[in-house]
């Protein structure tokens, strides 16, 4: 669904606590706001952890690798369901999937949770002036209690050319082809038009004697892959690598992936069956001329942080909402509980932490970023929070931390359960209305299968047996050690 470029209107801030122990209902003061720390909230859509500052030297992203450098890279932050609806309901909300009861694109989390605050609603309820534009919430699933003024985002086209369309049967959407190279600026697709609407923003933000929430939304790497011509060239596509695990797990049931339906909704895709190798290699080609796109927006919206002064008490966050196959298992997208779509990019940079420019492979979950950007404000967390702050690692990016992290992902009448600890991936699948039933296990050891090839969990019953008390426990009993 696309949503008009609505013009900037202002509402009236609400100054009261919401019965959480926050703030009295009283104005804070100009000093009083100095102190606190302005938050920068950077989404982006179906990226995966593939960046120079995760180890990809051959993918051109030097902005948020610079944001790196002055910030922390965790290399195991996992998502809760990888599709967006579900995964950016979670992340805001600070609940899991069970909790908001958002495993779809079309319900709202309001629907099983209408009195839950929202990680911007908190911020919003305890001073800050809070604004969003792009993608945050799923698209047509605003909550407008999140915000001191009306969501906006562009709405430009989706293509520079005119081109033969596909309807989706499921959405009734008109698809065009699944790339593009566009000979047009930064600014004719969308994620140029939010960048330059950002950086106005922020201007008016800096003018402001309470501290900011600024969420900023970017829409690629998603599909389509559009991007102007000049990123496509910064990729030679003869030295683009295809997947080296282009089939199925071995001993995974079926159902554990889907078929590649997203990608399959383009024009010039095939129906069924493999996605040809040149194909494959134009598609990859289009995803990372379309990281290096989105790429160059935030530096644009960095640059203008830096030139107002406000980067010293900024905290920023980058995440993407779910990671993304590119052939990998035979298949595109997202949609399952494999490693390529539960593990995300995730950045923070905050004033005066101790462990600026380095990263950390300890175990964090989306659902702990509202409790973290909650203590770093100073701010409470809500009792209805369902993860842990890791502000902790922020100063000590090795000391020890959550044993899991746990994703799922609904099949019709199945769920699989998944539990991401140091060494396993851990997926039951279970009947959604009666747990005790199980319907089959997945094991991936990836001390000797990182890419997760062999379902290694029949003829090793005394490590499942393990595994399985440890998932009996859930995300509840795998707390970090506090110290």
């Amino acid at each position: 669904m696309q949503v008009t470029h609505m013009s900037t209107t202002f509402t009236r801030r609400q100054w009261l606590s919401a019965g959480l122990g926050t703030l009295a209902a009283t104005s804070l003061t100009g000093m009083q706001s100095a102190r606190r720390p302005n938050v920068l909230f950077i989404a982006v859509d179906d990226l995966r952890p593939e960046l120079g500052c995760y180890g990809r030297e051959y993918i051109r992203s030097p902005n948020i690798d610079r944001l790196a450098k002055r910030g922390m890279v965790f290399r195991r932050a996992y998502c809760q369901q990888a599709v967006c609806s579900p995964s950016r309901t979670s992340l805001l909300t600070g609940a899991r999937p069970d909790s908001t009861k958002v495993y779809d694109l079309v319900t709202h989390f309001r629907d099983a949770l209408p009195e839950v605050v929202t990680l911007p609603q908190h911020f919003k309820q305890n001073g800050y002036f809070v604004q969003s534009m792009g993608k945050i919430f799923h698209p047509g699933y605003d909550d407008p209690r999140s915000w001191s003024t009306p969501w906006q985002t562009p709405n430009p086209p989706m293509y520079a050319r005119s081109y033969t369309e596909k309807q989706d049967e499921k959405t009734k959407i008109r698809r065009g082809p699944p790339v593009e190279a566009g000979e047009v600026a930064d600014d004719f697709y969308k994620d140029g038009q939010v960048a330059n609407l950002a950086v106005k923003t922020l201007a008016e933000l800096s003018k402001k004697t309470e501290p900011f929430f600024l969420a900023v939304g970017f829409a690629k790497p998603h599909l389509p892959f559009v991007s102007p011509n000049k990123y496509w060239d910064m990729y030679d596509p003869a030295r683009i690598q295809l997947a080296p695990n282009p089939y199925r797990p071995k001993g995974a049931p079926e159902y554990a992936l889907t078929t590649s339906g997203e990608l399959r909704n383009y024009v010039g895709m095939p129906a069924t069956g493999p996605i040809p190798v040149e194909t494959a290699r134009r598609l990859k080609h289009g995803y990372y001329a379309a990281v290096s796109y989105m790429d160059a927006q935030v530096g644009k919206v960095l640059d203008q942080l830096d030139r107002l002064g406000l980067e010293k008490n900024t905290v920023i966050v980058l995440w993407g909402d779910h990671g993304w196959k590119l052939g990998e298992h035979g298949e595109w997208a997202k949609h399952s509980n494999v490693e390529n779509d539960a593990n995300a990019p995730l950045l923070l940079s905050a004033p005066g932490m101790k462990a600026a420019g380095k990263s950390t492979s300890r175990l964090v979950e989306f659902v702990d970023i509202y409790p973290t950007l909650a203590d770093l404000a100073g701010l409470p967390v809500p009792a209805h929070v369902e993860g842990t702050s890791f502000r902790p690692l922020l100063d000590d990016p090795n000391r020890p931390w959550k044993p899991a992290a746990f994703s799922q992902y609904p099949r019709q009448k199945l769920m699989g359960y998944s539990m991401r600890t140091e060494r396993y991936r851990f997926t039951v699948w279970v009947d959604r209305k009666d747990h005790a039933k199980v319907d089959a296990i997945e094991l991936y050891d990836h001390e000797t299968d990182p890419m997760e090839n062999t379902n290694v969990a029949p003829g090793n019953g005394a490590l499942v047996a393990r595994l399985m008390e440890q998932w009996k426990k859930g995300w509840r009993g795998a707390k970090p050690p506090m110290r």
